[in-house]
């Protein structure tokens, strides 16, 4: 079955449908959206934390005009199972690995935000052969001060308190660094997934924290785009440039977070070329 359109369902966008497969890590929810019969390479997509594939709703609709694409919940997120301890990136990565199994997927595209790029990365490093393209939106590098900042900020447990104002902290946070186009109502969709994992869902920053792109990325051997847009990694992100032997950034500094409910159309515009031809968009640099 299929789920009613999100709130920027473009006209002609491919229905989205929801399933589960096991995993190593428990069950992982999964959005779907195009044809599993289709020529073209199926698309992977990772959500960054702590949220859910619910962020590439839009997408889904915008890239299952032509291919299978699929957004999972990664473990300790959205509809899935919490992992039985705190994960790695390593984890999600073979997590994922059993989705592309249990989907009998042979070869697929990735796309990553935030957290979800570091698990590309990973992934393309575990499955060489498998993984063809990767489409990484924000590849932060921190100094040893950045971390320690972001670990206060994200890496430790939010735990709740009987007053709530722990959601007013986790809702000040996704305001603070909204889009340039983002709603309350915006918010508020994502909301309930950002929040799901309680004491836990710093699982997913830790995690990243803990793996660093220069000691990575110089490894993956296959085509990478990386999107920066101007969102909270913007300027931890332009510092991937002496690391990337393969690779294009493309900089949209009119964007921000929420810009693939906006433009997915124009985002599909570079990121379908790239994926079917590896031709490397225009504005890319």
């Amino acid at each position: 079955m299929t789920y009613p359109a999100t709130p920027h369902a473009k006209p002609g966008s491919a229905p989205i449908r929801r399933t589960y497969i096991d995993s190593r890590e428990g069950q992982i929810h999964l959005r779907m959206a195009g044809d599993p019969n289709s020529k073209k390479r199926p698309m992977i997509c990772f959500h960054l934390s702590p949220s859910s594939g619910i962020v590439y709703d839009t997408w889904l609709g915008e890239m299952g005009k032509d291919r299978l694409i699929v957004a999972p919940d990664t473990p300790g997120y959205g509809m899935s199972d919490f992992p039985s301890e705190q994960p790695t990136i390593a984890t999600f990565a073979k997590a994922m690995t059993d989705v592309i199994d249990a989907l009998n997927i042979k070869e697929a595209d990735v796309m990553g935000y935030h957290t979800g790029s570091k698990t590309c990365v990973e992934l393309a490093q575990q499955q060489p052969d498998r993984i063809k393209h990767l489409v990484l939106i924000s590849t932060p590098i921190y100094t040893a001060e950045d971390l320690v900042k972001q670990n206060d900020e994200m890496g430790s447990p939010d735990t709740p308190v009987a007053d709530g104002t722990h959601l007013l902290h986790s809702w000040a946070g996704l305001w603070r660094w909204r889009g340039p186009e983002h709603t309350p109502a915006d918010i508020m969709h994502a909301f309930p997934d950002h929040i799901k994992g309680g004491e836990r869902k710093h699982w997913g920053h830790a995690a990243a924290f803990s793996y660093t792109y220069p000691e990575n990325i110089p490894a993956v051997k296959q085509p990478i785009l990386i999107i920066n847009t101007n969102d909270d990694l913007v300027k931890y992100t332009r510092r991937i440039a002496p690391h990337l032997t393969n690779g294009k950034i493309i900089e949209l500094m009119d964007w921000g977070h929420g810009f693939l409910d906006y433009h997915p159309e124009e985002t599909s515009a570079f990121v379908r070329p790239f994926l079917d031809s590896d031709a490397w968009p225009d504005a890319a640099k």
